[in-house]
């Protein structure tokens, strides 16, 4: 396929660190936001190591001006290949009782809101290019049809609304040869999936992966796990 260049959001700790790792490793270039914290993120001893081919820059995906400038910051005039919108949070959890609900809008605009925003602000850099494809990562506890337990109010309705955003760009940039998809990592082993999660972030970000140099037209507007089988809405 040759080398490409990939823009991934949250790219500061769990998978999206993982997805730069695997990246740079197979001899890609990445251009990676992250939220800066206090402390010094491994994604940054990262970019010491690999030279011109790893680019970071402070991304806060719920925050219009700072993904304007994310954007500025990327698009140099060369063409992006893949975006991999990867930021998100977890949110509260808890009963309807004791609903927090603007920790619910808070998360509604970093999982559902936040990709939109990446999305539009790059759109030049990805239609620069001919490659025109763009990951969500997203969770099958947005699905509809699979939640059979309830809860998590937060996670679960910003992933169903990010699922039909995914829709909504699939229908609207199809004609110029985007590809679009949904894609449920699994549960994985990083801050947020906990340490009793039973996949390792390797594992997870090997399979997002080969289901992204896979994708072709037919497969825009779907939702995948990350071996690459389509799950319900």
């Amino acid at each position: 396929m040759g080398r490409m260049r990939y823009v991934i959001t949250g790219a500061g700790r769990g998978l999206g660190l993982e997805f730069v790792r695997q990246l740079l490793s197979r001899g890609d270039s990445v251009d990676a936001g992250f939220l800066v914290l206090e402390g010094e993120s491994p994604l940054l001893a990262l970019a010491r190591e690999a030279g011109e081919r790893l680019r970071v820059h402070p991304l806060d995906v719920a925050d219009a001006r700072s993904v304007s400038a994310f954007a500025e910051a990327v698009d140099d005039g060369r063409p992006v290949d893949v975006l991999i919108n990867n930021a998100g949070v977890f949110g509260q959890e808890g009963a309807l009782e004791g609903l927090d609900c603007e920790d619910l809008v808070r998360t509604y605009s970093v999982n559902a809101v936040g990709p939109l925003r990446v999305t539009a602000a790059l759109l030049p850099a990805l239609r620069r290019g001919p490659v025109r494809r763009i990951a969500h990562l997203t969770s099958r506890a947005g699905s509809l049809s699979d939640n059979g337990s309830g809860g998590y109010y937060a996670y679960r309705m910003s992933k169903a609304a990010l699922n039909m955003a995914m829709r909504n760009l699939h229908w609207e940039l199809r004609g110029e040869g985007f590809v679009t998809v949904a894609l449920h990592p699994g549960w994985a082993r990083t801050e947020m999936g906990g340490p009793q999660a039973p996949l390792l972030p390797e594992e997870s970000v090997r399979g997002l992966l080969q289901c992204i140099d896979g994708l072709r037209e037919e497969h825009g507007g779907r939702f995948f796990d990350y071996r690459g089988q389509e799950l319900p809405w």
